[in-house]
């Protein structure tokens, strides 16, 4: 009697506190069901009030009455538009896999009338003349309203020009930001440049078969110069029904980016064309830096480290390093700074003599003397500027280009010369990793420089912008008018620069001038700066 007792009492326990578990649980179920609720709630209001503050103006007049000039970006439609709101908004607290549901607040997205400023130092005593005279960029990035409905997207995706480190990061992370980010799921790579739009199958860009690209060098996709036919490259993306259009490349490809904007603006149709700037020269004018540079700087130091030791290594060592750098001498006087072991740069922007008690020859000679070793890092167009010889070039590649002569090849004949003709016996070792380099992937910084470009390019798409470039300047991703990379010259080493004075304390090297040449330059530069921006072509040829 007393064991049934228990039981009962045991029993009458356990349904107590089951009863007790269930009311709590439903409280708390209601209270989750209610926050879930009232979360929905709010971003339905927060969504509703985004789109009648953006409906009060058309896409295209974001426009701001200021004393500086601001380059506004073009859109695909001139026509008053309801915009689409964001997938990407959210609460901050999910992110969807599939598009939808964003995880963005408000606050992360940029206003259409934000802009960054060109030029950032000024002097107080110039009064405001510098501000009223510097650009203002609009400020990359996602927006709340969009013009086109992810789900009827349809991208391309396609590499011009030479190789360069940060290619498959760009292509990977335009795919990721198209497909997880706003639910694309069309997205196609054009092989081998832009001929690739007309006389080769393009393949479809599956996220999980482009997961690891960013840990390879040059790009899948492959790549090649020229090519460049207007007709049938829109012809093209008619056929395809394509509506955005991504090209990454350098000055020459922007040129062709240039021309099909304004052919589709002119037949009016709503594709956006978008450029990712590449060069690995660094020779792009206005933005900060182009991707693929830090990686390429990186790299050339295990050539420059081996000259070192080979210099270090023989009774009158030298070591000569060849690096990339047709018109500009960027990657030259990186590495030759970062190594800090160079004893001798030569770049295109700083003309040179070879002969003379002014010249290279003799700096060489009297280095080996004095102390037994000399480091060389030239270059690959410096050639151009060597001012007692005449180096012929090779022709014309199929972007036009000049093919160089091989100044590497020449100073190595030049220097081996001078020492038999004052009978010094000379051991040179000559080094040219151009093409190691430029197929290395990218290192971390250029990865992650890559991503925020790729990522900014797929948001300002999705705007509605169009004929526009992605870019840092002053520190700051902004959209850049595709014709304000396209009409300016090459960006060019400044020799007045601090940066420039900075490889000239670390090397000790002089200007390599006669004075009656110094006078003459002097002379050629007053005339050279009169020169101005070179002019927009009307149709790009080549690429």
């Amino acid at each position: 009697m007393e064991s049934e007792s228990k039981s009962a009492l045991a029993l009458f326990a356990a349904s107590v506190a089951a009863i007790g578990a269930l009311t709590y649980l439903s409280k708390h179920d209601k209270a989750r069901k209610e926050a879930e609720l009232k979360s929905t709630e709010d971003r339905i209001a927060i969504k509703r009030k985004a789109t009648i503050q953006f409906n009060t103006q058309p896409l295209d007049e974001f426009q701001l009455k200021r004393s500086y000039p601001l380059e506004h970006i073009s859109h695909v439609t001139t026509e008053l538009v309801t915009p689409l709101v964001s997938p990407l908004l959210g609460d901050g607290s999910y992110r969807s896999l599939f598009g939808g549901d964003g995880f963005l607040m408000p606050a992360n997205f940029v206003p259409f009338d934000e802009y960054a400023l060109a030029n950032n130092v000024f002097h107080e005593s110039a009064g405001d003349s510098e501000l009223l005279s510097t650009r203002g960029y609009l400020r990359a990035g996602p927006r709340i309203n969009l013009f086109f409905k992810p789900s009827d997207v349809r991208a391309a995706i396609v590499t011009c020009g030479g190789l360069c480190p940060g290619l498959n990061v760009v292509i990977r992370e335009i795919v990721m930001t198209l497909y997880y980010n706003y639910g694309v799921k069309q997205i196609f790579g054009v092989p081998y440049g832009y001929r690739g739009f007309y006389d080769f199958d393009w393949r479809q860009l599956i996220p999980s078969e482009i997961a690891h690209i960013h840990l390879l060098g040059g790009t899948i996709l492959g790549s090649s110069r020229g090519g460049f036919d207007l007709d049938k490259i829109i012809d093209s993306l008619l056929l395809k029904g394509i509506n955005q259009v991504y090209v990454v490349g350098g000055d020459g490809t922007h040129r062709g980016i240039w021309a099909l904007h304004q052919e589709i603006r002119r037949r009016g149709l709503k594709i956006s064309v978008i450029g990712v700037p590449k060069t690995i020269d660094n020779d792009i004018s206005i933005i900060d830096k182009s991707f693929g540079f830090d990686t390429a700087v990186e790299e050339a130091q295990r050539a420059i480290q081996s000259a070192n030791v080979e210099s270090r290594g023989a009774l009158n060592g030298i070591g000569l390093v060849k690096l990339m750098g047709r018109t500009s001498g960027y990657i030259a006087m990186h590495s030759a700074l970062s190594s800090r072991d160079v004893n001798l740069c030569l770049i295109p922007e700083a003309p040179f003599e070879m002969k003379g008690d002014s010249g290279v020859l003799e700096f060489i000679r009297r280095r080996l003397q004095t102390r037994g070793h000399c480091v060389i890092v030239v270059a690959e167009g410096a050639g151009e500027s060597i001012l007692d010889a005449d180096l012929q070039n090779r022709g014309t590649d199929a972007s036009g280009n000049a093919i160089l002569a091989d100044v590497g090849r020449y100073l190595k004949g030049e220097i081996e010369n001078y020492g038999k003709a004052h009978k010094m016996d000379i051991t040179l070792k000559f080094l040219d990793p151009t093409y190691m380099i430029r197929t290395v992937p990218a290192n971390a910084s250029d990865r992650l420089y890559c991503s925020i470009l790729a990522q900014n390019a797929v948001h300002g798409a999705f705007a509605g912008f169009t004929g526009f470039t992605v870019g840092c300047v002053n520190g700051r991703h902004v959209y850049i008018p595709i014709e304000h990379i396209a009409s300016q010259k090459p960006n060019r080493v400044d020799v007045t620069s601090r940066m420039w004075q900075r490889l000239l304390a670390s090397t000790g090297q002089p200007a390599f001038l006669s004075k009656d040449t110094a006078e003459k330059l002097r002379l050629a530069k007053l005339e050279l700066e009169q020169s101005q921006t070179i002019a927009v072509p009307a149709v790009a040829l080549n690429a």
